[in-house]
């Protein structure tokens, strides 16, 4: 009998052992811990190929608890496998996990770089999603599927990045693709992207740390130039360039705000974008104070505020297109010098006009603080069409409170365009003499034909648009947005010649 005393205690400890495994907390606040919040596969797949990496899930309690799911988000273009704890499949239900242990959860990507971007996209992802206690929480998978050029590499997404070539010049003309991450600034260096060139920008919400070290949170995904840094895209009518987000999921085609913009710093000089589409973005190209930059035959669209947004600069632009902007089209703030010829600014579903401008800034909303820094504005705007949804598609602000009558703080005009505008001309709150500033000037009602299909944003001109063949003949401009041959003697208004 005495030798048989010593094992009741171990029998004992072994039972609540047992009893304690088999315990589950239900406890919603009792959650699950990761050793990874996102699982990176830090590989460029240049032929078919796969990759596994894995992670550890932590029960940091003192009971059992049980995840209900353990599943695949299921994103469309998902490249991704599961195995949890050595047993494979993309669904996996009751997984226990005992009191301070752990699991391992593998994630296996295969991708084919030569599948069409539509199935094998740069930037491929997924997330595992973790259901347990009413709670769901997740991982993120990313890989890159395409070979690309990654600048400055794939995992800077948070990085700001200076590239400087003493003055001379940087060029992307690498037939592969180039995919931007954080923010990529430009000084004392020109980058020249030509012709053909596909330029994806990887956007997102990035945190750092200001120059006080001070937690910040900031937009990433921007192309910046500095004073002396120096943009030109350089693309053709055959072989225009494109700019947008990594997304190429047809969820995303028109989704905006995939990424930050374009920033042509204050003062830079010699900016040229041709031939050329920027889209999906917060913003197209901002244009800041005392810049400088000549647009020819380019579109910008689908973006969340502004399409151009320009800070007393100087901007030049023929042949261009504005639309689906979730803010103006064009906004042009605290004066400067614009020349907008054979441009269209349409604009249908937003609050905003289609073209916004003023003479002025302050330094807070209301000007209460300080009264406002004027700048003399001077835009001219011909063979333009400023179109759209709303009674008024141009807003003009005069922060001198003249109403555009002193030209030497305010200088407009447009010729041979085709105008929405309504209360813009009240003689109370308005400009009642826009019209003098709006020669050979046509306002079309909303039911005239002008744009073939705005439904499905074709802004090209209908069979009986009301633009064609009503345009001043300007010397030297000889084809449209597209490439299309402009009528020498009669040609039409806005960026596209009726064909």
């Amino acid at each position: 009998m005495k030798y048989l005393l010593p094992a009741i205690p171990l029998a004992f400890l072994l039972l609540v052992a047992c009893n304690r495994e088999d315990k589950f907390t239900t406890k919603s606040s009792d959650q699950l811990e990761f050793s990874v919040d996102t699982l990176h596969f830090d590989t460029v797949f240049t032929e078919l190929g796969s990759a596994t990496r894995y992670f550890r899930v932590y029960n940091r309690h003192n009971e059992s608890i049980k995840i209900s799911k353990i599943q695949l988000a299921g994103n469309q273009q998902s490249k991704f496998n599961l195995n949890v704890d050595g047993i494979p499949g993309d669904l996996h239900e009751d997984v226990v996990i005992y009191p301070h242990d752990s699991i391992y959860v593998f994630a296996e990507v295969t991708i084919d770089p030569d599948d069409p971007l539509s199935a094998s996209p740069y930037f491929v992802y997924d997330s595992i999603l973790f259901e347990t206690n009413g709670n769901v929480q997740s991982v993120t998978l990313e890989a890159w599927g395409q070979n690309a050029n990654y600048i400055p590499n794939r995992w800077s997404k948070d990085s700001i990045v200076l590239y400087s070539c003493g003055g001379s010049e940087v060029i992307w003309d690498d037939p592969k693709p180039y995919v931007i991450y954080g923010i990529v600034a430009f000084d004392d260096c020109t980058l020249t992207i030509p012709a053909g060139a596909r330029i994806h920008v990887h956007g997102g919400v990035s945190k750092g740390e200001d120059e006080n070290g001070e937690a910040i949170t900031y937009n990433s995904g921007r192309l910046f130039f500095l004073q002396n840094g120096r943009l030109q895209v350089l693309g053709t009518a055959e072989n225009p360039v494109t700019i947008e987000g990594d997304r190429l999921e047809e969820d995303f085609t028109d989704a905006d705000g995939q990424w930050t913009g374009i920033i042509l710093g204050a003062g830079s000089d010699g900016h040229v974008i041709e031939h050329a589409t920027i889209k999906n973005a917060l913003f197209g190209v901002y244009v800041d104070s005392s810049a400088e930059l000549s647009m020819k035959n380019v579109q910008i669209y689908n973006t969340s505020g502004a399409g151009l947004f320009a800070v007393h600069a100087d901007v030049e632009a023929e042949n261009c297109l504005f639309y689906n902007t979730g803010s103006h089209g064009v906004q042009l703030v605290y004066g400067g010098n614009y020349d907008f010829t054979y441009c269209t600014l349409a604009n249908y579903g937003t609050d905003a006009a289609a073209l916004s401008m003023g003479n002025g800034i302050c330094s807070d909303p209301f000007c209460a603080d300080a009264p406002p820094r004027i700048h003399k504005l001077r835009a001219d705007f011909t063979n333009c069409i400023v179109f759209g949804s709303k009674r008024d598609e141009i807003s003009i602000t005069d922060f001198t409170g003249n109403q555009g009558q002193d030209p030497g703080t305010m200088n407009y005009a447009f010729d041979h365009c085709i105008v929405r505008v309504d209360e813009l001309t009240d003689a109370m709150t308005g400009f009642p003499d826009f019209f003098d500033h709006c020669q050979n000037c046509l306002t079309p009602t909303p039911q005239e034909a002008l744009f073939a299909d705005t439904n499905e944003d074709d802004y090209r001109l209908d069979t009986l648009s009301v633009a064609e063949q009503m345009a001043l003949t300007i010397p030297g401009i000889l084809i449209d947005l597209i490439g299309t041959e402009r009528d020498p003697a009669t040609p039409d208004i806005g960026c596209f010649e009726y064909k």
